[in-house]
């Protein structure tokens, strides 16, 4: 199997002892690994450093840069493509050939940034169906960056940054393969998670500027979703109809009632601090 010797991979990580052994095993044929550990205080960096990776400290000082602008300033990358995972993703079989094959072309010089589709896990299963989350991943440290969109004042999201994608002035690409979304912790994880998030969505729909600001750095689908009225609703009807998730089972079903339901709290949490803040 060719080495992939000129992207480097950034494995963003705060206690994720459950998960990054999996994903450490899955970028072996990189040669060029870091992980950027916010002071983890499990065996995060214990299990990183068994694998031969390269760690990188990172403490948030509250301002920007957050997290994954930092470590593409910071982190000390070989190589200037660089693969941003969380530590529970890693590439598919098919994405590391597709990879190890982009390397070598010259089309390269065309582009700032590479979107990856998600092949999300969820209930316990894979979700091959339904609702597909994209991300701008694979990206060029020097001709793509993270937007500094003045939200350090919202709830929920903290030191990295939120759901909105990387800008660049050059070309955008997308693989064919995907990125598995391998998420170990319990399902309640998941809620919680979210709940933090619809605080900093509801947050961003009060204060209109800063989130038409922000819906300005999503996906042309995520700005789609974010006019749609009676989105919960809607949304399922999407993931659970439109796109199939129904041939997932249980897990396609219960993923598409636990989104709507986000979009929900985020409708409920905005109208809330619209009330409070009268």
């Amino acid at each position: 199997m060719k080495r992939i010797s000129k992207i480097s991979v950034i494995i963003l990580t705060k206690n994720e002892e459950a998960g990054i052994q999996t994903t450490l095993n899955r970028v072996n044929r990189f040669d060029d690994v870091i992980v950027v550990d916010s002071n983890s205080e499990d065996r995060t960096r214990a299990i990183a450093a068994q694998h031969g990776a390269e760690i990188t400290e990172f403490t948030w000082n509250k301002r920007y840069p957050k997290k994954k602008q930092w470590s593409l300033e910071n982190a000390p990358i070989r190589n200037r493509w660089v693969l941003l995972l969380d530590a529970d993703e890693y590439p598919s079989p098919g994405m590391l050939e597709e990879l190890a094959a982009l390397q070598e072309s010259a089309e390269l010089d065309r582009y700032g940034a590479f979107d990856i589709s998600l092949l999300y896990k969820f209930g316990g299963r894979f979700l091959r169906h339904g609702h597909t989350v994209t991300k701008r991943s694979l990206v060029h440290a020097d001709r793509a960056n993270f937007p500094e969109v003045d939200d350090l004042m919202a709830p929920g999201i903290r030191e990295v940054e939120g759901h909105y994608q990387p800008e660049t002035g050059w070309k955008i690409g997308r693989l064919k393969s995907r990125l598995f979304h391998d998420d170990k912790d319990p399902v309640s994880s998941w809620f919680d998670r979210h709940n933090r998030y619809s605080d900093w969505e509801a947050y961003l729909r009060l204060h209109k500027a800063l989130g038409q600001t922000i819906d300005g750095k999503r996906s042309a689908r995520g700005r789609i979703f974010a006019k749609i009225p009676l989105k919960p609703a809607a949304f399922f009807l999407y993931s659970y109809l439109l796109r199939a998730g129904f041939l997932d089972g249980r897990a396609g079903f219960d993923y598409a009632i636990a989104l709507s339901t986000y979009y929900w709290q985020i409708g409920v949490k905005t109208r809330e601090m619209a009330r409070v803040s009268r």
